[in-house]
């Protein structure tokens, strides 16, 4: 069973199995073409690890590689306001993005919630720790995804519906970073990516729960990257990279690739 076959089947609301499934919307196309479209999020939507950044995006890296982008370019909604940065959390979305949405906004796509947890404090302690370390790292991270992160979702969440009342809201979630039993032969032992994929499945869980009790539409990415994971052989993600900050994010293909898809199939 695919992951986006089982989050379907997981849920109990209609909304979510035909998120999860990749089923658009009905509305959703018009309301693009008539009201906009807004990008919000963090570095998986700015585009951080994909390069050729807007000049005036700064320390946000939005670049013109990533799915928003590509989204807007290829179909010409009525406005495109790309707000999304890198090293948002939930919080800091609600603060300093939600500007860009009105009555009238169509779409709004949004990844959110990965900084909330740790995200790239896990992925030091795994690289550069024991596996003890990285082990208690993760299960951390995973007591605040199971904890905290559900409220500030649902807040966060709640915050754009009423921003944004009539628009189509699309949630997606991040990718698995590792392949098991892969093609690589030095770095992370088995067992920290073996936990760090359980802890990313987790994450992707309680997003499409908070989605689903939005009404937003949830679509996973996790499909769309299988076989393009580290250690694929094929990998759309960066390993430990220079700069530091691309480390663990979507290539540009990882962009076009993975994330536009599961946007388009649900926009």
């Amino acid at each position: 069973m695919s992951v986006r076959r089982f989050w379907a089947s997981a849920s109990t609301l209609i909304l979510a199995a035909a998120a999860a499934l990749g089923v658009a919307q009905p509305a959703s196309a018009n309301s693009a073409a008539t009201g906009g479209y807004v990008a919000l999020g963090d570095s998986y939507s700015s585009g951080v690890g994909a390069g050729s950044y807007l000049s005036d995006s700064g320390d946000c890296r939005r670049s013109t590689n990533a799915y928003p982008y590509l989204w807007a370019a290829a179909n010409s909604p009525s406005s495109f306001t790309f707000v999304a940065c890198s090293g948002a959390t939930t919080s800091s979305v609600a603060s300093t993005q939600l500007g860009a949405l009105d009555s009238s906004t169509g779409l709004v796509s949004v990844t959110a919630g990965g900084n909330d947890v740790g995200f790239a404090d896990v992925m030091q302690d795994c690289v550069l720790s024991s596996e003890a370390t990285c082990l208690s790292s993760v299960g951390s991270a995973v007591s605040q995804v199971q904890n905290s992160l559900p409220s500030r979702l649902s807040s966060l969440y709640g915050s754009i519906k009423s921003r944004a009342p009539k628009a189509h809201v699309v949630v997606l979630g991040y990718p698995r970073f590792y392949k098991l039993s892969g093609s690589c032969v030095a770095g992370l032992s088995e067992k920290k990516r073996a936990a760090i994929n359980d802890a990313s499945d987790v994450l992707n869980g309680v997003i499409a729960k908070q989605a689903a009790n939005a009404g937003f539409t949830y679509s996973s990415v996790v499909d769309e990257f299988t076989g393009h994971e580290l250690c694929s052989g094929d990998a759309w993600l960066h390993s430990v990279s220079i700069p530091v900050y691309n480390s663990y994010h979507p290539k540009a293909a990882g962009q076009s690739g993975g994330y536009l898809p599961a946007f388009r199939s649900a926009a």
